[in-house]
């Protein structure tokens, strides 16, 4: 009786991950579809803002300057850097956490299982850089290779989205795990390619703030606010390496926890017990107001603990990163003025090029090409229900840049000119693939052959 018993239990276990792991799925793509509606939005703002007679009010706001300070010791930078280097540090922290349980319980879980989004995603990489160096030799703008790179995970699950329960969920799963991937990797870009010359005392400041970190963790301290000073201090360690400050946030959700902090007893039987108690179940008095807020304290610990804090502080933060950090960052980034940008000057046009060709057609290019090769080795097998039409439209969603995009370019470029060509680049290219992507869409699910 006990093996079967077991096995029992094992199952029930098994199911509880798995649908967890759907709710998880359900609710990301849920917030990601919303948050899409709202990025476009507010690029549009930006967009008009910026080529409107107020744009000169536009371009000032970015470079008002903010300050803090403690008695003589004052930091001050223009708005447009506590935008692109400190609140998109929330954004790199949750995914930092995202790929930090794709790796535990996600896609990314089984080596054979994520072997073709890995592959996927690496052509949906290689083959919009080269179509963006083939367009730029030897011009100034090659700095910019990476730019087409990267997919806006927002933009191309909300655009998935608005074609409907007709899409196999593992079409979505599909374009999630490749996303993901795709930030990854252009978080090793963004290290290796775009950091400046490293300063080894940065590093070690930044190594105090790891320290800190697992300090923390071995004393069992589950309260994210306790990690705010520890983040801090790893966030000027990367500023004064040289390397881009928000690889911090990466740091930190990679160090996140993936299991529960050991407490002495387990958050479901602390919940019993100190429900026992506050029903007068069990002996303990409960008249006593400091037995009773020592109740709620247990209560509170047990409700926080009950799931592991890289759930928690993502399911926390998601929503704010979706709706508050990525459209303030497209808000101050997307306003490009177009009657400022020479193309015809400083090699210009051939960012604007490489970049549109890199997202139209480079990325869905690479995905479904590599994708090909992968099953024609039997190296891998499509996504259960998904067939070439859901791959190509997957690949042809891929190619919305927008957020990681533009903050590439802005690393890559100091000449304005270049700049706003690479951002004017952004968003006629992903414009283009979105229209793409949901025009072959609708096609596909008029003629019901998305999983053909």
């Amino acid at each position: 009786m006990m093996p079967h018993r077991h096995a029992g239990q094992s199952l029930s276990r098994a199911q509880l991950i798995t649908q967890r792991a759907f709710a998880t799925v359900e609710r990301f793509m849920h917030i990601q579809a919303s948050s899409g509606i709202v990025l476009l939005v507010t690029a549009a703002i930006a967009l008009i803002w910026a080529n409107s007679p107020f744009a000169s009010s536009y371009h000032h706001l970015w470079h008002i300057p903010l300050s803090i300070g403690l008695g003589d010791l004052t930091f001050s930078q223009p708005l447009h850097f506590w935008i692109n280097d400190v609140l998109m540090t929330v954004f790199f922290l949750v995914v930092g956490m995202e790929v930090k349980r794709e790796i535990h319980e996600g896609s990314l879980r089984n080596p054979r299982q994520a072997l073709l989004p890995i592959a996927a995603a690496f052509g949906g990489v290689v083959v919009p850089a080269l179509f963006y160096v083939a367009l730029n030799p030897g011009s100034p703008g090659l700095q910019g290779w990476a730019v087409p790179t990267a997919t806006d995970i927002a933009f191309a699950v909300g655009l998935l989205a608005l074609l409907g329960r007709s899409i196999p969920s593992s079409v979505r799963i599909f374009l999630l795990a490749l996303a993901i991937i795709d930030d990854i990797v252009a978080i090793l870009i963004i290290a290796l390619f775009y950091s400046e010359g490293l300063d080894i005392t940065g590093f070690m400041v930044a190594g105090v703030g790891v320290l800190m970190v697992l300090g923390l963790q071995q004393m069992g301290i589950g309260s994210a606010f306790a990690y705010v000073l520890p983040g801090i201090v790893l966030w000027t360690g990367m500023l004064m390496t040289g390397a881009h400050p928000t690889l911090a946030g990466v740091v930190l959700g990679m160090m996140t926890p993936v299991v529960p902090v050991r407490l002495r007893e387990r958050p479901l039987d602390m919940l019993t017990r100190v429900a026992g108690e506050l029903t007068g179940r069990s002996s303990s008095s409960t008249g006593d107001l400091e037995q009773m807020n020592a109740h709620l304290r247990s209560l509170r610990l047990a409700q926080r603990e009950i799931l592991p804090p890289v759930v928690r502080v993502q399911h926390a933060l998601h929503p704010w990163v979706a709706f508050l950090v990525m459209p303030v960052f497209a808000l101050a980034n997307a306003g490009v003025t177009l009657d400022g940008i020479d193309l015809s000057a400083n090699g210009a046009h051939g960012v604007m090029l490489g970049v549109i060709a890199g997202l139209v057609l480079g990325k869905p290019l690479g995905i479904v090409g590599m994708t090909w090769l992968m099953v024609r080795l039997r190296l891998c097998t499509l996504p259960e229900g998904a067939g070439w039409a859901g791959i190509w439209v997957v690949g042809l969603f891929a190619g919305v840049g927008f957020t990681m995009s533009i903050f590439i370019g802005l690393l890559a470029f100091i000449d304005p000119n270049l700049l706003g060509a690479a951002k004017l680049g952004v968003l006629t290219g992903s414009a283009a693939a979105s229209m793409l992507g949901l025009v072959v869409g609708f096609v596909l699910i008029k003629r019901r052959g998305i999983t053909t």
